[in-house]
């Protein structure tokens, strides 16, 4: 059972747009740091962001899988490629953080984890307008 903000689209976009604001200002904020060759900075800010997207994002993904497509799934069965789809996102963007993870573990920071924090942003916003649309009071 998810909770009652997850199930109405005003609260929900809500949520949604608090986090991908927060994620394309902290993605102004590396970029601009790259931009003045601040690697030192830019690196730990990188990982500020990966902690955003793991704390915010991913975990009220994992919540959407747990609790509202399975009650979006029992009240209409007929949701079952657009759910699917949805969870691909998250699957999409689980994968790309570890990535980020990675290289900044393995390479510091490069060019490719600005691409893939903008990737995330792209990714992340189409999937909200797609879940959005499945909401009952949509």
């Amino acid at each position: 059972m998810s909770g009652p903000g997850l199930k109405h689209v005003d609260s929900h976009a809500a949520i949604h747009e608090a986090a991908l604001n927060e994620a394309r200002e902290l993605n102004r904020l590396v970029a601009k740091l790259a931009r003045a060759k601040r690697f030192d900075k830019a690196i730990e800010v990188a990982y500020i962001i990966v902690e955003h997207w793991e704390t915010r994002t991913l975990q009220h993904a994992a919540a959407e899988e747990e609790g509202l497509y399975k009650d979006l799934l029992d009240e209409n069965p007929n949701l079952k490629d657009e759910i699917t789809a949805l969870i691909r996102d998250h699957n999409m963007m689980r994968f790309l953080v570890k990535k980020i993870r990675q290289i900044l573990e393995t390479e510091g920071f490069t060019e490719e984890i600005l691409e893939l924090f903008y990737t995330l942003v792209h990714v992340d916003h189409f999937h909200n307008l797609q879940e959005e649309k499945l909401l009952p009071d949509h």
